[in-house]
C-alpha cells in the first residue's frame, strides 16, 4: 500500500512489479500469431520490466535480505540462480522476431519461470523478510529511486 507521503516499502513495491509482469504475460498469451509486431512490443516490454525488476533486487533488496540473518541465505541464493535462468531466456527473446521458431515458447517458459519464482518469494521469501529487523521502507525508496533510473535508460 503506498503510504500518504508516496512511499512504497520494499516488498509492496516488488508484489506490485510482480502484478504488472503477471499482467503483461496474459496479454501476451492471449495475442494471436498475426499480431507480430505488438507481440514483439509487449514481450520487450516484459522483458525490460524483468531486467529492472531483477536489477533491482539484486542490487538492493537481495544483499539487504541476505545481510539481515543467516536464515534467507538459501533463498537469496535459489532466487539469484533463478534470474540468472531468466535473464538467458530473456536475452534470447529480444534477440529474435515474433515469427521465428520457438518464440512464443520462450515467452510461455519465460512467464512459468516468474511465476513459480514470483509464488517462492511471495510465499516464502518476503514473508520471512517482514520478520527480520529491516526497514523496509527506507529500502523501497531505495528501489524505486533504482527503478527511476533504468527505466530512465532503457
Amino acid at each position: 500500500m503506498a503510504k500518504p507521503n508516496g512511499s512504497i516499502d520494499a516488498i509492496e513495491l516488488l508484489t506490485q512489479q510482480h502484478r504488472e509482469v503477471k499482467e503483461m504475460f496474459d496479454r501476451f498469451e492471449n495475442m494471436t500469431d498475426r499480431a507480430k509486431v505488438s507481440k514483439k512490443k509487449l514481450a520487450d516490454e516484459i522483458c525490460n520490466a524483468l531486467i529492472m525488476h531483477t536489477t533491482i533486487e539484486e542490487e538492493i533488496y537481495y544483499p539487504a535480505t541476505r545481510e539481515a540473518s543467516e536464515e534467507t541465505e538459501d533463498m537469496v541464493d535459489e532466487a539469484v540462480v533463478e534470474h540468472a535462468s531468466a535473464k538467458d531466456l530473456i536475452a534470447q527473446i529480444m534477440e529474435m522476431d515474433p515469427g521465428d521458431d520457438l518464440y512464443d515458447a520462450k515467452v510461455k517458459v519465460l512467464g512459468e519461470l516468474v511465476e513459480h519464482h514470483v509464488k517462492e518469494e511471495e510465499e516464502e521469501m518476503f514473508p520471512k523478510t517482514r520478520e527480520l529487523k529491516l526497514d523496509l521502507e527506507a529500502l523501497g525508496q531505495e528501489m524505486k529511486a533504482r527503478q527511476q533510473e533504468i527505466e530512465a535508460a532503457q
